[in-house]
């Protein structure tokens, strides 16, 4: 019969193969081993989902709704948009994205401040003209630099912070890992901007030119407010914010008419409606700078839901209820709250008020509302979705209030005033009591992949530790190390962490090393929160493989890289991270 040990060390090693080959997705293999475990008695009954529980878990889904709120408020998107300059240098470019992306990632989740900035890259490349390779993944390494600045900036660190709580009684505090963390981001952001660079094949990626990348262009309307009129008399005032975001505009409807021609001299008026031509995205970012607001319908046909709303697009097939009718006719917006914003007819464009316009088959819809009410609406009109065609509108009047609610909450938890769950929990209930995350986007905001991961993963770790699995690789790379100082394994723990992350998931990584730097720890009677530090660092630099961390794996169409690319860049970069994070830890932690 085989001992609990050897039982547990093959669960591993099995869970280990299965996530590099890739085939199976991470989460229902590694719930696939939770439940084999708790079958053979190697997770007691009363633990098996004890990881739902837990606070890492919960510190993660918190984290990404904030996340979600203040990218949805603008705040980062002004900051980011002011820093772009397609005149610039490339060196000058990509350090200003990499401190941007570094800082970003500091206080929210990576993978989102990689998401808010990897298109202002692309439209920087495609104005300047170069190869899109050339700074992506400079970037993409710098948002993942940049989580390990704080606790809340990556999953590894909450993971590490959560388990010295468990087997010290307390937890690492929110810029505990800063010292380390802003030194190696520094010097890697240094590296990537003056070397790393270089090493990259000039390539355009899936998305590298605004040929490849143009969605349908829309003819909307969008409705003038007070604050629309301020230093803008005339419509021609507006051409340059126009011409910035790559909108044309049409013309100007007042008092239900469309004014004739292109209006460039006409007075503003509040309560006129702008006709204007672009992509989703661009109309949005329009509206947003020129205080603009969506145009739905006349207040007697009904209201759009606040907070969370979504642009989606949506073809129309023959047959479809909505062919030969109109959006008012169909009373879209009284009915589903969800209001017809544009309409795309093969560039064609048109003189008739959007929601007076008769729809042909074959017409491309540009549906504003819930996400959940836009599919409603679909289904009811008849018209097909287009995957992956959905753009948030961003709420940029609540930046300043959304912002001073993460702030509050950082600093309640740095206080001790309450734990930083609780804190971010406040938060998330701030950002859904003034309508920055709805109800919906609670839950769409959490990657519930990660978190059914780390659930399943942290029964099994507890079992790894539990039956002397963490204290037998412990002891085996102590003894390769015999004879040498101790640094010398904590160096030696780091290679093989950072190693692992390169292949697994980072999270994966951290619960199984974590165990054993403690166990290290103990072996040498040497300080375990140098050793607990040491495994947070190297779990987060996975720079040799597109498949080490979600950042990597983002970029790797957009981008235009192979496999082999990675390497190149990030090969260097590990080495760095080690030589820069040893050092500082032995400082800042001694032994």
């Amino acid at each position: 019969m085989p001992s609990d040990q050897t039982l547990i060390i093959g669960i591993f090693a099995i869970l280990f193969a299965l996530l590099v080959w890739g085939r199976l997705r991470y989460d229902l293999v590694a719930f696939g081993a939770l439940v084999l475990a708790a079958m053979l008695g190697l997770v007691p009954a009363g633990e098996v989902f004890s990881g739902f529980g837990h606070s890492a878990v919960a510190i993660i889904a918190l984290v990404l709704i904030v996340s979600r709120g203040l990218v949805g408020s603008g705040a980062i998107e002004k900051l980011a948009a002011r820093l772009l300059d397609a005149e610039r240098p490339l060196p000058l470019h990509i350090a200003i994205m990499a401190v941007v992306g570094a800082g970003l990632s500091a206080i929210i989740n990576n993978v989102a401040a990689l998401a808010l900035l990897m298109p202002l890259d692309l439209d920087t490349a495609s104005k300047a003209k170069r190869a899109v390779s050339l700074s992506l993944m400079p970037l993409s390494f710098a948002t993942i630099l940049g989580g390990m600045i704080t606790l809340i900036g990556t999953p590894p660190n909450i993971v590490i912070a959560a388990y010295r709580q468990d087997v010290f009684g307390a937890p690492f505090g929110m810029f505990d890992f800063t010292p380390v963390g802003l030194t190696v981001a520094l010097a890697g952001i240094a590296y990537v901007a003056l070397l790393g660079w270089r090493l990259l094949p000039k390539r355009d990626g899936a998305f590298g030119s605004k040929a490849e990348t143009a969605e349908g262009r829309y003819i909307s309307e969008l409705r003038v407010s007070e604050k629309s009129i301020e230093g803008t008399p005339s419509v021609a005032d507006l051409y340059p914010l126009a011409d910035e975001h790559d909108v044309h505009i049409l013309g100007l409807v007042r008092s239900g008419k469309r004014l004739p021609g292109f209006a460039a001299k006409q007075e503003i008026r509040a309560g006129d409606f702008l006709v204007v031509e672009g992509e989703p995205k661009a109309i949005e970012a329009f509206m947003g700078k020129g205080a603009l607001e969506f145009s739905g319908a006349e207040k007697s046909e009904g209201r759009l839901t606040s907070g969370g709303l979504t642009l989606s697009e949506a073809i129309v097939p023959e047959g479809a209820r909505i062919v030969g009718r109109t959006a008012r006719s169909l009373q879209l917006l009284y009915r589903h709250s969800v209001t017809l914003l544009g309409v795309s007819r093969n560039g064609k464009r048109f003189s008739d008020r959007v929601r007076l316009l008769t729809i042909r088959p074959g017409d491309v819809l540009l549906l504003l509302g819930d996400a959940r009410r836009n599919a409603a609406a679909a289904a009811y009109l008849g018209v097909l979705p287009l995957e992956g065609r959905e753009t948030q509108v961003v709420q940029r009047s609540k930046a300043g209030l959304s912002i001073a609610i993460f702030l509050a909450a950082i600093g309640v938890a740095v206080l001790g005033w309450a734990s930083l769950p609780v804190a971010l929990s406040a938060a998330v209930i701030g950002l859904i009591a003034i309508g920055l995350v709805s109800g919906n986007e609670v839950y769409n905001s959490i990657e519930w992949k990660v978190i059914v991961l780390l659930a399943s993963l942290i029964p099994l770790a507890e079992a790894f530790e539990r039956s002397g699995g963490a204290e037998l690789i412990a002891s085996q790379i102590l003894a390769l190390t015999q004879g040498f100082p101790a640094w010398v394994s904590l160096l030696a723990l780091m290679v093989v962490t950072m190693t692992l992350s390169d292949f697994l998931n980072n999270v994966a990584t951290t619960l199984i090393a974590a165990p054993i730097a403690v166990g290290m720890a103990a072996a040498t009677a040497t300080n375990p929160d140098a050793w607990l530090m040491s495994v947070a660092v190297a779990a987060s630099c996975a720079f040799l493989t597109p498949i080490g961390h979600k950042n990597n794996t983002i970029i790797l169409g957009p981008g235009g890289y192979r496999f082999g690319d990675y390497w190149r860049m990030g090969l260097l970069l590990e080495v760095l991270v080690i030589v820069v994070a040893l050092p500082m830890i032995l400082l800042v932690w001694p032994l």
